[in-house]
Order: structure tokens, then sequence, then C-alpha cells
């Protein structure tokens, strides 16, 4: 039996660890908290920190392993293509790709170089220079850390007035201490996700982001994305040039943009890992192609041949992180009959008494929906704080 290294064991990688045992792999998960859910899926555990690249690279060495998968994390897919290059295994792009696409500076100066549709942005490696700009801008602007996810260290900035605090969070935060500021966009949130075989895309799925307390953590998604028809063609000829003009391996791209008020998406982010939160089950509900499964064999080096089923997005659905709105301890999740219908499928972790120190990020479950029409999808999703909710004490 082949040994493979799944870069963490949260509820985002149970449906990865589920199809790599399918596959006939042993699967070893790794990350420093060992209390995460995903662990129990896995047939072994070896703690270690995700990000750390040359420690994981020798768990990966001494445990022989023949294939390593990414987190939901793009520390986990650094460290994946950093583990492969030096290992010699398949289904990774070389470790400069997975920076280029992976840091949020370098993939704009690579966009901008290219003029794809990005915003325009300036990368900032030293404190007193960026603090020294803040009269450059029109405002509103976005600052954030080149190499975090989740909306960490991000900050929308109304006023010069609040310009140098922002700056000075988001260098703290940064790993590599470097910093990128946007011009902000109004418009509204989606999510393009292609799986590209031959650097040609060959499924696409797209859907509508909604934040809740926490305005650039996305806790509910819904799908087909509004107007993706006027784009839809736009995106896919974004998503293959990147691919030629990197040369990119088989596997998930993943895009988030932002649509303006004349319709024009503004690409924000690429990745190449499974997006979080259980992202591939409403993928594989609408479109019929088993996304999950085709991550872990894409990161494994499967041939394309193992990649020849086509489907496209028939289903309103998505899922909804379950969140509470205030710090304590949980008492109990309450789903509202209108909303309770519409659930397909429903993961909860929490236990009565659990604490919720960071109500902004912490998550006790994952629902997935499904809606008959779109009009019920956006009326459902405009109320859905009051339809679901977490008691606390």
């Amino acid at each position: 039996m082949k040994n493979l290294l799944i870069l963490n064991g949260s509820h985002s990688e149970i449906s990865l660890i589920e199809e790599a045992k399918k596959l006939g792999f042993y699967v070893i998960t790794s990350g420093s908290a060992p209390e995460l859910i995903g662990h129990s899926y896995a047939d072994e555990y070896v703690a270690g920190d995700y990000s750390d690249k040359e420690l994981m690279l020798q768990i990966a060495q001494d445990k022989k392993i023949e294939a390593v998968i990414s987190c939901a994390n793009d520390f986990g897919i650094i460290t994946a293509s950093y583990i492969a290059e030096k290992m010699g295994l398949k289904g990774h792009d070389s470790y400069e790709t997975t920076l280029c696409l992976h840091q949020k500076d370098q993939f704009k100066q690579f966009a901008l170089k290219n003029n794809m549709q990005v915003v325009q942005s300036d990368t900032y490696t030293d404190i007193s220079q960026a603090i020294s700009k803040r009269d450059d801008y029109q405002y509103p602007i976005i600052v954030k850390p080149v190499d975090l996810t989740g909306g960490k260290g991000v900050r929308r900035i109304n006023v010069p007035g609040d310009y140098e605090e922002s700056i000075r969070v988001a260098f703290k935060m940064s790993r590599v201490n470097r910093i990128v500021i946007e011009q902000f966009v109004e418009g509204s949130y989606h999510s393009f996700s292609t799986f590209l075989v031959n650097k040609q895309v060959v499924a696409t799925y797209s859907d509508n982001e909604y934040s809740f307390l926490n305005p650039y953590l996305v806790a509910a998604s819904a799908g087909p994305a509004k107007n993706v028809e006027e784009i839809r063609s736009i995106l896919i000829r974004q998503a293959e040039f990147v691919a030629k003009r990197l040369d990119l391996v088989n596997g998930v791209f993943h895009m988030q943009y932002v649509m303006d008020k004349n319709r024009k998406p503004y690409i924000i982010d690429i990745t190449r890992r499974c997006s979080g939160d259980l992202y591939s089950e409403p993928v594989e509900y609408s479109v019929g192609i088993p996304w999950s499964k085709w991550i872990v064999m894409s990161e494994s080096g499967f041939p394309e041949d193992y990649f020849c089923e086509r489907g496209t997005q028939k289903k309103f659905c998505g899922r909804c992180c379950i969140m509470a709105k205030q710090n304590g301890k949980v008492r109990n999740v309450k789903i509202a009959d209108e909303i309770r219908s519409n659930i397909y499928k429903n993961i909860q972790w929490w236990k009565k008494g659990d604490l919720i120190n960071n109500y902004l990020v912490d998550k006790l479950g994952v629902l997935f929906w499904e809606f008959s029409t779109e009009d019920e999808m956006y009326e459902k999703l405009n109320s859905i704080g009051e339809l679901i909710q977490v008691e606390v004490i």
C-alpha cells in the first residue's frame, strides 16, 4: 500500500482523506492541532506544523510517502509543492510557480504584467515606506498580508486616519513581512472554480459568496454565481492563459473575483488547492464530477485518462458555516424550519459546552443546501443570519 501525506486534518480535508483511502492509499495526516476532526478519518497522524516545509519534507521522507496532498490553506499548497519538487513526486507545479500564484504580491505582479483583469495594487516590504504613502491613495483601499488566507490581517481603510494602524497590523501578521495595498472595488464577491486537464478547462462551478459578522471571511456560498453566463468565457480564458503561461499541471484552478457595478470581473486571488469548508461537496452535487477524488488523483500524479468525465452546473446549491454571533459556551444550534427543508447534508462537530474564543472565525459545522429556484436562493441567503443561529451562554 502506498503512503500518502495530507498536510492537515481539519473538517475541510475529510473528503480528501476518504477519497484517498478509497483509492487504496495509506493516509497520513499532519498539522499542529491533533484535536481536529479530520485526523480521526486517517490511518495515521504525525504532529507537525504544515507551514514548516523543511519539517514536512523530513516527515515525508521518513514515512516514505509516494504522494502529497495540500490542505485547504495556501501554506499547505506551498509546502506540498516544495516536498514534491524535493522528492521528485508528480502532481504539483514547481515551487517557484506555486509561490507566484499563492503569494498575493507575486500573483498581482504577474497578473498586471500580463494584462489580466485584476485590481491595481502596490507591494511593500518596508513598513516605513508603506506608512509614508498614506496620502498617495484615493480611499477606500484594502491592505493585505501577502501570505495569509481567510481574511487574516485584511482591512478596509476608509479614511487616512485609519491608515497607519492597518499597515502595522498587516505587517505584524505577515510571516514574510510583505503586504499589498489595493484600490477597493465596490461590488459583489464570487468564486469560479475550474479543473484543468492538459491546460484546458474541462469543468466549472461558480457561486456567490456571503460574509456575516466578519466581512473578510466567506461564511456561506450558493451558485451559480449571479450573471456568470456573461463572464464565464472571460474567466475561462484567464485560467487557460495562466495554465499555458506557467505550464501548470492538471488540477484545480480556483478564482475568487469581485464583479463591479458595470459587471466587470476583477480577479482577487487564485489557488491550486482544495477550497475550505468542504467546498467540493456542492461542486460534486451540482456538476456531477467527483471533485475531491479528482483533487487527490491530480495531486498524486494520475495521468490524464483518469479525468475523462465532463459536467455542467445544474442545481442551485451551496454551503453555510455554522458560526456564533458572540463568544461564549455553546448551548444549542437552532435551524429554522424555513431553511431546514433546503438542507440535504449536515455536518456538525460541536458539543454542548464547547468554548467559542473568536466568533469571527470559529466554526461549529457546515450545512449543505439546495434551492428550487434562483429567487428562493437569494431570498433565503439574505436572511441566513436569522435562519441559522447559535445559542451561547
